[in-house]
Order: structure tokens, then C-alpha cells, then sequence
């Protein structure tokens, strides 16, 4: 199971939405909620990033990957590729 604490959930926002060129507009851009413990679901975009291992994939590559699958169809727990 993973392991991410609410500080860090409160801190970690979505790279591609706070970044430079592509940060989106608004007070908070890229809040993530965590989805079944192994997900953190941007509410800005559609990005998803897995967590493995108790680690947030935190890359914009990453994802990409992910961003047109619905919630709940998310693997549980995510490919390790």
C-alpha cells in the first residue's frame, strides 16, 4: 500500500500545471487528490500520476500517460512500466 502523508498531498501539485509555459491559470493550479492509494488525480488537467513503491511518479511524461483513462479505471496497483 502506499504511503502518502496529507503534508506532502498538501504540497505536491502537478508539474505541468504549475510550470512555466504551461502553468494554468487560477490561485492553486494542480491540486492532486489521492485515488485508492496508489494515484494522485489532478484536479486541474487530466493528468494522473502513480505511485510506486510509496513514491509519487511525479513526471509531466508520466502523466501524459494517464490523462485520458477515467479514475476508475486505474490500475491497482500501477504497471511498474
Amino acid at each position: 500500500m502506499a504511503n502518502v502523508s496529507p503534508e506532502l498531498l498538501e504540497i505536491l501539485r502537478c508539474p505541468y500545471c504549475v510550470s512555466g509555459a504551461t502553468r494554468q491559470p487560477g490561485d492553486d493550479p494542480g491540486r492532486l487528490t489521492l485515488y485508492r492509494d496508489f494515484w494522485l488525480v489532478c484536479q486541474t488537467c487530466p493528468r494522473k500520476y502513480p505511485i510506486r513503491e510509496g513514491i509519487p511518479i511525479m513526471l509531466i511524461e508520466e502523466g501524459d500517460k494517464w490523462s485520458g483513462v477515467n479514475v476508475e479505471d486505474l490500475p491497482v496497483p500501477p504497471p511498474t512500466t
